[in-house]
């Protein structure tokens, strides 16, 4: 942890180790947006309205240990020069004749048809590549952090103590190379996505996408997180909830209940069979 409550007098404070390379000083912090009552509200009708299958309980869950914490992530930038080669389809229609069989009669008739002609294209595309945010916790993953994204990064400030004193602050637990895979990864998405878009024609298929990523900057960023823990089922581990401390963003793994899965397989199995008996009696009840 990067921050600490004094035992005898509880005066908040922050820990400041030398950095490391994997355990760098964060260079910018993003502040809390969101209060605690109002995340714990977020939660409470995320809850209410989980799909049919999820558990009974998750209703009237009621919610333990909200807590506010500054989690370590990488924020990543890079220069990305791409090479692509692709077959663009251009859609046209024909008319065709056919023949079919009707009153036992072979009849010829005609249709309009729609074919694709193919061409190739290649070529190079580069543009910049910003603001790629990674967990650097092992505490919140990075599937976590991608479903309670975006944060607002035009409210990014420089890092100051004075700016987490008093919160739960982690240090980064993940390795810069772990984190440094995952934001290139990222970021080759971003630009396989962006190149899927300008493809011209009615479709396409692309054939080579060979992205290189160059000037990049890895910068440690602390984003602010609601973690929560719902208490669905006294038997049961809680349901951890993670809210994004600006924008409400609600992600948590909702559980199932097999009871409920069950009786709907069943309900659909029963109609299915009263709509089979029905028309095997033409329709008479």
């Amino acid at each position: 942890m990067r921050t600490t409550v004094c035992p005898y007098c509880a005066a908040p404070s922050v820990v400041e180790r030398p950095p490391s390379l994997d355990r760098p000083a964060p260079t910018f912090a993003l502040g809390f947006s969101m209060t605690q009552p109002a995340a714990a509200e977020r939660v409470k009708h995320w809850l209410r309205t989980r799909h049919p299958w999820s558990h009974s309980g998750l209703k009237r869950a009621p919610l333990q240990d909200v807590r506010g914490i500054y989690a370590p992530a990488y924020l990543y930038s890079a220069l990305a020069q791409t090479e692509y080669s692709a077959s663009i389809g251009e859609n046209y229609t024909e008319t065709e004749t056919y023949t079919t069989t009707e009153n036992g009669k072979t009849v010829t008739k005609t249709r309009t048809v729609t074919k694709t002609e193919w061409r190739s294209l290649s070529g190079e595309h580069a543009e910049y590549v910003p603001d790629v945010l990674v967990t650097a916790s092992r505490g919140l993953s990075n599937v976590e952090l991608e479903h309670i994204e975006p944060f607002d990064l035009r409210m990014l400030a420089r890092y100051e103590p004075a700016l987490v004193a008093g919160w739960v602050a982690e240090e980064p637990s993940l390795s810069r190379e772990e984190c440094l895979k995952m934001a290139r990864a990222e970021a080759v998405d971003r630009v396989k996505q962006r190149v899927n878009q300008f493809m011209p024609g009615d479709s396409h298929r692309m054939q080579r996408l060979d992205t290189q990523l160059s000037a990049e900057s890895l910068e440690v960023c602390l984003v602010p997180v609601w973690v929560l823990a719902a208490r669905y089922d006294p038997q049961k581990p809680p349901l951890r909830v993670v809210v994004n401390g600006q924008s409400g963003e609600v992600h948590g793994k909702v559980p199932i209940s097999w009871v409920k899965v069950a009786l709907t397989v069943l309900a659909v199995a029963v109609l299915g069979l009263l709509v089979y008996l029905l028309m095997n009696q033409g329709g008479r009840p």
